[in-house]
């Protein structure tokens, strides 16, 4: 028997905001932290847990600094944060293709 596609899911990737955060950084060089707080519509301290947890998973890379006297964070994703957003991005299409035959 077969692995189901589902098998391949993430458990650190799949959760969707932090899905949704790799998402929109991979689409730029960085991101800003305020910036995703706003488009993902969470709290400073929910995106903070879940940067933390891609940032421990070797995800994400978190940069502080000033723009200006203000203090700023920005987001990159990692090489390995690619790779992972890539199997899960094949795993979904697989669950796609599966329901697309029935």
């Amino acid at each position: 028997m077969t692995e189901h596609p589902t098998s391949g899911l993430d458990d650190t990737v799949h959760q969707r905001h932090r899905l949704g955060i790799l998402t929109i950084a991979a689409e730029v060089k960085r991101v800003e932290f305020g910036y995703l707080k706003s488009i993902l519509e969470l709290t400073a301290g929910n995106l903070s847990r879940h940067v933390t947890v891609l940032e421990e998973a070797g995800l994400l890379e978190v940069e502080k600094g000033y723009d200006g006297k203000r203090a700023k964070t920005w987001l990159s994703v990692t090489a390995a944060g690619r790779e992972a957003l890539a199997a899960e991005m094949a795993v979904l299409r697989a669950l796609l293709a599966r329901h697309d035959q029935t």
